[in-house]
């Protein structure tokens, strides 16, 4: 019901606008046609008072000379836009009628330019030979991996060749919607909302996305991480765009065949892009018709952005400024929908914090270092200049951790254990580092590629074979086989064993790629961010990790840009929240924030939501940190859980707060015998740990409650035990027979130990204003827990004929501040229990409404 709401009520929005726009413009150039044929009228007009003023103190000959020019230019503009529209409209219409002749001709065109390219390359590898001198004697592939002469944005005057193509390429933006989720499957079904939709034959959707998911070079998408596909597509770019200087250069120095991209063919995404625009297509449908085009969907998506009416993305794209702009997405004047919009906030933040261990840190210095010394007669003088830089900034900030770069960093014990957080300025004092411009380093990071030059230096002589050489605790490095003890996992057997989980990081992409990450975040506000310092066992378990404490500064952009911003999600309370935190201090004018919420399709007898506040034994339900792990909780825990088992039928899921709480339980329960009582009428399921296990037990899970309800019998269904913020709180629809009662046990509010969670509570306290008295950092913390609850236990009623029971079991959920918390559809419904027998009789009379129903 929700997207189905966000696209009838957006796109009819938008088609209005449209024909209101449409309209205008006819009246307009009908009223300049007029304006020619009167022109010779007005300008014989008044002749003998040539200096009569006008109102701005010009003569009145000037002022009707700029009137008309600006009416003209007016006019001009607009027959230049209805002539660019109707040049598109019939290429597009051309498209739709001749289906079958245009794909014969892409098959066509696209064979010829994959036997010329072949061909070509064939020429090339002929013409190189193997025995030309280079300097050092460099190998073929070696060539790939030395820096290009970087020249900095002060020396840059003259434009490349490349930008200037991308500028006679750019097309005028029409006005749009941006509609952005979540994740990849979440926009895959609002697209397939939208081809159900009524708009969905004449709206010119497109479908962006990363490299990773729309990458259709079998190659690139080999390297996995999606940092190293990025690197990887962007020096392929490259290498196409350099290919005639190095021709031009051929007499000189000999020319390097570099590996271009086949899919990147300009003639071929520009029909890929017509094609988008013809008909609506999702990320599969995008990537299926790239393989069979060849040509990129990743390209070729975004070359039909400007002509799009509604464009589907995903979260990062829009709110991360340098993707925005490297995609050619411009908010000015479009409308903006983030749906799902529950954790924006956490979004913003995450997507601009970064971290980096000691581990990392020791490995990405080493790395360097031996590249510089490898190939330091190569490099140009600037280069030299910026690796140097970033050799002391890796340096200094192994020595804020408390070790030396120069020694194994899995083996150098860190003094004073703890964790320090520091403002961006003090951290940069303190790390002696003030002195550095972090801006011109990212911006050398960014263009150089360093890091993908890198890696593949470290693929090149990193092999396993030589990563087990030489393990001594306070040898200086004197080759590359020293640093390579930090990136192998699994061929190391003397490894250190807390250094693994990190490891599996570590080998996806060169860790001066995710270095880069907060070097770029050091480059915010000082008021606006924390530096943290974690100081464990090593240093190789140490880390550093830049907080974003102000997500309205990222998202402030977006508000002024757009002409409007709808944050629509299902289980938005309590929403003060994005009110203070993003839209407050954004700088939007709170008469421009309107509140809409409507209520749920069920009727309310589908629905039984219960606060239940002591248990079977008359034992107060209240799980705080202390008396959680109290035996007799665990046990009216399990007590409930029995009762409720007994007269629901199907699935029931049950929440805790965390995993280990929930471990803790589960192993209670299996001592003293409860769990066998309830594996007698529900078969037990635990959430795993691990994502790539989750859609098996799903599966099992949802077996199990098919076959019960088929055979009958003495068992029922079954019983999922999750954890809150875990992989089936969100995302997981728990419809019909797979969610008939959800309970949340406890109230799963946030570590406040936590040292980011105490810096974000310290600085809400100084920035924020004292709603009814109530301390931010307060209303933060129950806020945090609520989302989470709402998030939970809206997994249960999945559509219009759904029904479900909902108990919360804490007797604080009563509480005016915490029940008025809870979504406004439930809070309507939902019934305070004081005992529990009284809360058994309602649940038995839905047991025997279902028994009536069925």
């Amino acid at each position: 019901g929700k997207s189905l709401s966000l696209i009838c009520g957006a796109l009819s929005w938008l088609r209005d606008f449209e024909e209101k726009k449409q309209r205008e413009a006819a009246q307009l150039l009908a009223l300049g046609e007029r304006g020619e044929e009167g022109k010779k009228e007005l300008t014989s007009d008044e002749p003998g008072r040539p200096d009569s003023k006008g109102g701005a103190g010009e003569p009145d000959w000037i002022t009707a000379f700029v009137q008309k020019k600006e009416e003209r230019d007016v006019v001009d503009r607009l027959k230049e836009e209805q002539m660019r529209r109707k040049k598109r409209d019939d290429r597009l219409e051309k498209i739709r009628q001749n289906v079958q002749l245009k794909y014969a001709a892409k098959r066509k065109r696209s064979e010829e330019e994959e036997t010329k390219r072949l061909l070509q390359l064939s020429k090339e590898v002929l013409s190189e030979g193997a025995g030309v001198d280079v300097l050092e004697q460099l190998d073929h592939n070696e060539e790939e991996l030395i820096l290009a002469e970087y020249e900095s944005d002060e020396e840059k005057k003259v434009v490349s060749g490349l930008e200037e193509d991308d500028d006679d390429l750019e097309e005028e933006h029409v006005t749009k919607i941006y509609y952005c989720s979540r994740t990849h499957s979440q926009l895959s079904q609002f697209v397939r909302e939208v081809q159900k939709s009524p708009f969905g034959k004449d709206t010119r959707l497109v479908s962006l996305g990363s490299r990773q998911n729309l990458c259709v070079n079998e190659e690139v998408q080999r390297l996995g991480a999606l940092q190293l596909i990025n690197d990887r597509c962007m020096e392929m770019q490259k290498n196409k765009h350099e290919k005639k200087s190095d021709e031009e250069m051929e007499g000189k120095k000999r020319c390097v065949s570099r590996t271009v991209c086949p899919f990147y063919s300009y003639e071929q995404m520009q029909f890929l892009r017509d094609e988008v625009l013809v008909e609506v297509k999702d990320i599969e449908q995008l990537v299926a018709l790239g393989r069979e085009t060849k040509a990129c969907p990743y390209y070729g998506s975004r070359f039909a952005i400007p002509a799009a009416q509604l464009v589907v993305l995903p979260y990062q794209m829009l709110l991360h400024e340098p993707t925005r702009r490297a995609a050619g997405i411009k908010l000015k004047d479009q409308i903006v929908i983030i749906d799902e919009a529950h954790n924006l906030i956490d979004t913003i933040t995450c997507i601009h914090s970064a971290e980096v261990s000691g581990s990392q840190l020791c490995c990405a210095h080493s790395q360097l270092l031996q590249y510089m010394e490898r190939y330091r007669k190569r490099l140009k003088a600037k280069n030299l200049m910026y690796i140097k830089q970033i050799l002391y900034l890796l340096e200094r900030f192994v020595a804020m951790l408390g070790g030396n770069v120069n020694q194994n960093p899995s083996c150098q014990a860190v003094s004073q254990t703890g964790t320090v957080l520091k403002s961006i300025n003090d951290f940069l004092f303190q790390s002696q580092i003030d002195n550095i411009n972090l801006f011109k380093v990212q911006r050398y990071c960014e263009k150089s590629l360093i890091s993908r030059k890198l890696f593949g230096f470290v693929e090149r002589y990193g092999g396993p074979a030589t990563a087990v050489k030489t393990n001594k605790e306070n040898q200086k490095l004197a080759g590359l086989q020293n640093f390579l003890l930090t990136l192998q996992q699994g061929s190391d057997k003397e490894g250190d064993p807390p250094m693994e989980a990190e490891n599996d990081q570590v080998r996806t992409a060169s860790p001066l790629m995710q270095i880069e990450g907060f070097l770029s975040a050091l480059t915010n506000a000082n008021q606006d961010g924390r530096v943290i310092l974690n100081r464990q066992g090593t240093v190789g378990q140490s880390s550093l990790k830049f907080l974003l404490l102000n997500p309205a500064v990222h998202f402030a952009k977006v508000v002024e840009e757009c002409r409007a911003v709808i944050i629509a999600g299902g289980t938005m309370q309590p929403v003060a929240d994005f009110r203070e935190q993003l839209l407050s201090c954004a700088g939007v004018d709170p008469a421009r924030v309107v509140e809409f919420s409507c209520g749920h399709v069920i009727p309310p007898e589908n629905i039984l939501p219960i606060i239940l506040c002591s248990g079977p034994s008359n034992q107060q339900l209240e799980f705080t940190y202390q008396t959680r792990d109290l035996p007799q909780m665990m046990d009216e825990t399990g007590r409930i859980l029995c009762n409720l088992c007994n007269v629901v039928p199907g699935g029931v899921v049950c929440f805790f707060p965390c995993y280990e709480y929930e471990k803790q339980v589960y192993a209670h329960w299996e001592k003293t015998g409860l769990l066998t009582r309830l594996a007698t009428k529900k078969k037990v399921f635990q959430e795993p740990k691990k994502a790539n296990q989750v859609e098996q037990v799903l599966v099992e899970y949802a077996k199990c409650i098919k076959r019960c309800s088929q055979a009958g019998g003495q068992m029922t269904g079954a019983l999922l035990l999750s954890v809150v913020g875990g992989k089936m709180s969100e995302g997981i629809n728990f419809s019909d027979d797979l969610g008939r009662c959800v309970i949340m046990v406890g109230m799963p509010y946030p570590n406040i130990k936590s040292p980011e969670l105490q810096e974000k509570m310290t600085w809400l306290d100084k920035t924020m204003p004292r709603p009814a008295g109530q301390a931010p950092s307060r209303v933060l913390i129950e806020n945090l827990c609520m989302k989470a609850v709402n998030q939970s236990i809206g997994r249960a009623i999945r559509h219009q004929k759904d029904f479900a029971s909902i108990l919360l079991l804490d007797h604080r959920y009563a509480r005016p501040a915490i029940f008025n918390k809870l979504p406004q559809w439930i809070r309507e419904r939902t019934q305070v229990k004081p005992a529990f027998g009284a809360a058994f009789a309602e649940l038995r009379k839905v047991r025997t409404c279902i028994l009536c129903t069925a």
